[in-house]
């Protein structure tokens, strides 16, 4: 079957905006409107296709290099249902990145937080604290990285399952990593535990 892309953009019919229409013919159930604005401090996108009864799609994000805002949602006018709903709150700086999440429509919340002890041997800690509201668990990870020299990176990272796993990275030639890494877990130590290799070459 023959089909026909089409992309229509308006630039900056005021400071900021842009609109765009796309579709594909003959699907008429494929047409949609997107509006972006930009900003210095802010950015917003939004869509809706145009149908009877359209998914409506908004995203946006509010902020400077300190603290930052946003959420991601499409809302589905035939169900009158959330089909995708995340916020997330971010935190930067010089040192540190902090940040808390709400994803999976509302039922995940993530939070976060990345911390560089050394600037000059790589060395950083972070931690991650994820809860599920509709199971009521609790998962929580700790890591840390540090480079024992330029081109040779060690990881590791552990939660309160018990899982640990680690890791080794080195960049034998420009832009060419070997990675050797293992996990096990802890509370099930007669299982054998897992190791890989990887090794990522680029010219």
């Amino acid at each position: 079957m023959f089909q026909l892309f089409a992309t229509v953009t308006v630039d900056e019919p005021a400071p900021g905006l842009k609109t765009i229409f796309s579709f594909i013919a003959p699907d008429q159930r494929s047409g949609k409107v997107e509006l972006q604005y930009q900003h210095e401090y802010a950015g917003i996108s939004t869509s809706i296709g145009l149908t009877a009864n359209p998914l409506v799609n908004f995203s946006g994000v509010v902020g400077n290099n300190s603290v930052t805002v946003g959420t991601d949602l499409s809302f589905d006018t035939a169900s009158g249902n959330f089909t995708k709903l995340n916020a997330g709150l971010n935190f930067t700086h010089s040192d540190l990145i902090a940040s808390l999440t709400l994803n999976d429509k509302g039922d995940t919340l993530n939070a976060s937080y990345y911390h560089i002890v050394s600037p000059l041997t790589n060395t950083a800690v972070g931690a991650e604290l994820s809860h599920s509201f509709s199971s009521n668990e609790n998962t929580l990870t700790i890591g840390t990285q540090h480079a024992l020299d330029p081109l040779t990176t060690v990881k590791a990272r552990l939660n309160n399952y018990g899982r640990a796993s680690a890791l080794i990275q080195h960049e034998w030639r420009p832009k060419s990593l070997i990675t050797i890494s293992g996990e096990v877990d802890t509370g099930a130590i007669e299982k054998s535990a897992k190791v890989g290799l990887a090794l990522a070459l680029k010219p």
